[in-house]
């Protein structure tokens, strides 16, 4: 069985990691290959980039993942006990 609390914490701190990734590698990257057009896709509000913009997309990396957990763990325990040997 997983921990909901655990599961969902660890999916929204690497969610965050990863949106914090995807920035430096737009900083750092020419142009032609930015991520920012799809971060704007699929974080509601996010634009590129100012401060108050990458804390927005921080929040929201880190809730998706938290959501994520939140979602996955019950079905994957719910399975786990139905098909269990």
């Amino acid at each position: 069985m997983l921990n909901i609390k655990v599961v969902s914490l660890s999916l929204g701190v690497s969610a965050a990691v990863s949106f914090v990734v995807c920035i430096l590698w737009g900083l750092l990257m020419p142009e032609s290959l930015h991520m920012h057009g799809f971060l704007e896709l699929v974080l509601p509000g996010f634009k590129w980039l100012n401060a108050g913009n990458f804390v927005l997309g921080l929040v929201e990396s880190f809730l998706f993942g938290i959501y994520a957990g939140i979602v996955y763990v019950p079905i994957r325990n719910y399975f786990s006990k139905r098909f269990a040997a």
